[in-house]
């Protein structure tokens, strides 16, 4: 199981916002293609002719680029490195577009046609509100291709035109300069209230005494990798009891109860690997599952890796604590059963484990005359 920084769960949060609406960008798309068409018959100018071509094309990028990588970046799974790889692939489209807008309008600009000032006019407002609406919480994309599209139309209006026109100019530059400075008191905000939500979202999900996943977190995890995800080979699931905690417990008092379960789900965190998942699922129950196995033996090598790991003692506020587990573990081809049947048959083999078949027990289909038997 993966762990990310709050800063980083917020940074994933806020690149994920820009695959929330490709919408606009399909929009602006036929937009720029229609005025563009207008303003090109009306001059018959080659340059814009192919602004335009190359527009077109960079402006039907972006909304394809945001739908194919839309389903990538909904993934629970999304690491701070991939989504930063996914924030640039989604920009560039967005620069070159904005880059090729920009020229446009100064080419239009440099004209002597009122009415297709007009046209570049309502594009390049459009297309900057567009941006700040559609991309305001990542700024730094957003205000590169704000200025690139809007400021050099702005700067020519203010150098080559009349009174009106520098007038025009002016109050694009003034209203994309505001339009800055507000995308960044924005993106404040939504990191603030995204890290506030993330919080009472990992409180749902986390056993508050050992900071497991719980039942919830695991659940989740077991869809997103298992069932959606595709997983290929096999899957372990081990179901772990603790042997003598009770004991402890009654002898020593609550609070070092608690702190030998935080002990025990320390241990199974670092016995396990990254891409696999601990979960407590009440009292001294916790639950690991393995995926992406390629043999039975890998499981059953992790299953003598938690039980010594536990084995061990533990020193817990002066007291060095001896317990043992019984735990019962079950090896499926990936997707063939869903969490709560891999939990069931785990279960089974724990209480094999307890009934004195070892304390570790892997789970084994009962011969068919027995299943008929029990049908």
């Amino acid at each position: 199981m993966q762990h990310r920084s709050p800063v980083e769960a917020v940074e994933i949060e806020l690149i994920r916002s820009l695959f929330d609406a490709f919408v606009p960008s399909a929009i602006m798309t036929v937009l720029f293609l229609i005025g563009g068409v207008l303003i090109v018959e009306a001059t018959g100018d080659p340059v814009l002719l192919l602004l335009l071509i190359g527009g077109s094309f960079a402006s039907a990028v972006r909304p394809w680029t945001a739908w194919s990588l839309a389903p990538v970046a909904r993934r629970q799974s999304l690491t701070f490195e991939q989504a930063k790889t996914l924030e640039r692939r989604f920009a560039w489209p967005y620069y070159a577009f904005a880059a090729i807008l920009g020229l446009f309008g100064v080419r239009v600009m440099l004209l002597p046609i009122p009415e297709g000032h007009m046209i570049v006019v309502c594009l390049l407002m459009g297309y900057a509100a567009g941006v700040a609406a559609g991309m305001g919480l990542r700024p730094r994309i957003a205000n590169i291709s704000m200025i690139v599209s809007l400021l050099p139309a702005s700067i020519t209006a203010m150098m080559v035109g009349n009174i009106l026109y520098q007038a025009t100019g002016l109050l694009a530059a003034s209203f994309l300069a505001g339009g800055v400075y507000s995308l960044r008191g924005r993106h404040e905000r939504a990191g603030k209230d995204i890290m506030l939500r993330l919080a009472f979202a990992n409180l749902a999900r986390q056993d508050a005494l050992t900071a497991l996943p719980n039942r919830v977190a695991l659940r989740e995890w077991f869809d997103e990798q298992i069932v959606t995800g595709g997983a290929r080979g096999l899957i372990a699931v081990h179901y772990v009891d603790l042997d003598g905690f009770k004991p402890i417990n009654d002898s020593y008092g609550h609070p070092v109860g608690d702190a030998l379960l935080t002990a025990v789900g320390k241990r199974i965190t670092h016995a396990i690997r990254a891409s696999d998942m601990a979960a407590r699922l009440g009292g001294d129950e916790f639950a690991v599952v393995q995926y992406g196995i390629e043999t039975e033996t890998e499981a059953q090598y992790l299953a003598e890796r938690l039980a010594e790991a536990i084995a061990q003692p533990f020193q817990i506020e002066g007291h060095a604590l001896r317990i043992s587990t019984s735990l019962g573990y079950v090896v499926k081809e990936a997707g063939a059963d869903g969490l709560d049947d891999l939990l069931g048959l785990a279960d089974k083999a724990l209480y094999a484990s307890k009934r004195g078949a070892g304390a570790v027990t892997r789970y084994a289909a009962p011969p068919p005359d027995e299943r008929r038997a029990v049908a």
